[in-house]
C-alpha cells in the first residue's frame, strides 16, 4: 500500500516545490526593485527548495540518504538569508532607494 501511495505523495511535492521555484522566479522579474525581487528569491525559493527536498528524500532508498537530503534545506535557508542581507546593505550603501509609488 505505502508502495503505491509514496510515490504520489513525492510527485506532489515536487510539483509544488517546481510551482514555488516558478513563483520566485516570477518576482524577480516582475518587482521593480532589488529590496522585494531579493524578497521574493528569499521566501519562495526557500519554500521551493524545502518542498523539493522533502520530496525527493521521501524517494531516497535509504534513511541516511533522505536525512542528508533534507540537512540541505536548513543550510541553504542560513546561505540565503546571509546573502540577502549583504545584498540589500549594499544597495543602500550605493544608496539605491526602495521603490515607491507616486501620489496622485
Amino acid at each position: 500500500m505505502t508502495d503505491l501511495i509514496m510515490p504520489w505523495i513525492s510527485g506532489t511535492l515536487l510539483i509544488v516545490g517546481a510551482f514555488f521555484y516558478a513563483a520566485g522566479t516570477l518576482g524577480l522579474l516582475r518587482f521593480p526593485d532589488v529590496y522585494s525581487r531579493l524578497h521574493a528569491l528569499a521566501k519562495a525559493d526557500n519554500l521551493g527548495l524545502g518542498f523539493v527536498l522533502l520530496g525527493l528524500a521521501l524517494q531516497a532508498e535509504s534513511i541516511a540518504v533522505g536525512l542528508k537530503l533534507l540537512l540541505i534545506w536548513p543550510l541553504a535557508l542560513a546561505a540565503s538569508a546571509g546573502v540577502s542581507y549583504a545584498i540589500a546593505r549594499r544597495a543602500d550603501s550605493l544608496g539605491v532607494k526602495p521603490w515607491c509609488k507616486d501620489s496622485p
